[in-house]
């Protein structure tokens, strides 16, 4: 049997980030053989993460992967127990990774699809041993929640305060900045749809119904309240409609106004709420 040294257990420690004994321990069964005792701690961890699975996790943040040089653009929804795991390095990382891989591989329709494909981060390793690897270290269970991928150019933002949001934002032509300042406005007022003719029309009819309700009891005559419903809807249009939205930067502009100064098009948006999917 191999003679396991304070040393090769701590330099095994800081390989691994695993607490002290746990690395002596399968060090030792492994016979010194760190390839054979790292599979054994994830063997271990796995067995542990198969009976907290029904823990809940309610914090997270939304891994993203966008650039107007790249040919496709990706947001995955990443959730764990606590608050403070959501600022781990390693955890920000694992989420950009899934984030990354699920633009730039062959795709994926489960997270399980997902986490068997590698890892851009940590050569040699899947998705799937990432995940464990950090599980171990941290203890914590890490679910993927929603994941959409978007050909063509995008860009991104990731808010992470008090309200956790990712947006997705496919464009053509503009610059990264751009595409941020309007993924940013996106994250703080919320638009239902990028132009008027996407808005569901039962949300539509419903508004202008309310606005006729109003108009006629506040007397205007009947053959003069439609044209006032069609002028009241625009202020519905401008909080529901991103383009027709006040940009939040210069409100002088509308967002689809700021667009066009820039030479920017914006053809889709993906707005998620940590949970709410």
């Amino acid at each position: 049997m191999a003679e396991i040294t304070a040393a090769a257990v701590r330099a095994f420690r800081q390989k691994t980030g695993l607490p002290l004994m746990d690395c002596k321990r399968a060090l030792a069964e492994a016979d010194g053989d760190e390839e054979k005792a790292i599979e054994m701690l994830r063997k271990a961890g796995e067995k542990l993460e198969a009976t907290r699975a029904d823990r809940v996790t309610e914090f997270g943040r939304f891994g993203i992967y966008a650039g107007l040089d790249k040919s496709t653009g990706a947001m995955v929804e990443l959730k764990c127990e606590s608050a403070p795991v959501t600022q781990n390095d390693d955890f920000i990382q694992l989420a950009n990774d899934l984030a990354q891989q699920l633009a730039t591989g062959p795709g994926a329709a489960t997270a399980d699809e997902l986490l068997a494909q590698p890892s851009p981060s940590q050569p040699g390793s899947t998705l799937a041993q990432q995940k464990g690897d950090l599980f171990n270290r941290i203890r914590e269970v890490f679910n993927i929640g929603r994941m959409v991928r978007i050909d063509g150019p995008c860009g991104g933002y990731s808010h992470n305060a008090k309200t956790v949001a990712g947006v997705l934002l496919a464009v053509d032509g503009g610059t990264d900045a751009v595409a941020k300042d309007v993924s940013m406005h996106i994250a703080a007022m919320r638009p239902k749809a990028l132009n008027i003719s996407d808005l569901d029309p039962a949300l539509v009819d419903k508004e202008r119904e309310i606005l006729r309700e109003a108009a006629l009891q506040e007397g205007k005559p009947a053959n003069i309240v439609d044209k006032m419903v069609e002028g009241r809807l625009r202020s519905f249009y401008a909080e529901q409609v991103l383009c027709e939205q006040p940009f939040v930067k210069d409100d002088k502009l509308t967002v689809g106004q700021f667009a066009a100064q820039h030479q920017m098009k914006i053809q889709r948006f993906v707005h998620w709420e940590l949970g709410q999917g």
